[in-house]
């Protein structure tokens, strides 16, 4: 269930009635992240680098052309 909400004084309160008994507990999900908090650097993702001991990748670009290219 998806509803929408407001943050007033510490706490988040819905905009639509909603049916659930007090102490209810829930999840809160915010798509825009933390106020404030700068997005992830691509160095901070697992995947970064996993390709660097590769010697037939030297680098994305030419990997890329090199896949690219036709096969006759």
């Amino acid at each position: 269930m998806t509803m929408a909400a407001k943050y007033e004084d510490g706490v988040f309160k819905p905009l639509e009635d909603v049916k659930f008994a007090n102490g209810t507990g829930v999840e809160v999900h915010v798509p825009g992240g933390e106020p404030g908090r700068q997005h992830k650097s691509v160095r901070e993702f697992a995947a970064f680098g996993m390709w660097a001991d590769r010697d037939d990748i030297p680098d994305g670009v030419s990997y890329e052309d090199r896949i690219r290219q036709p096969r006759y």
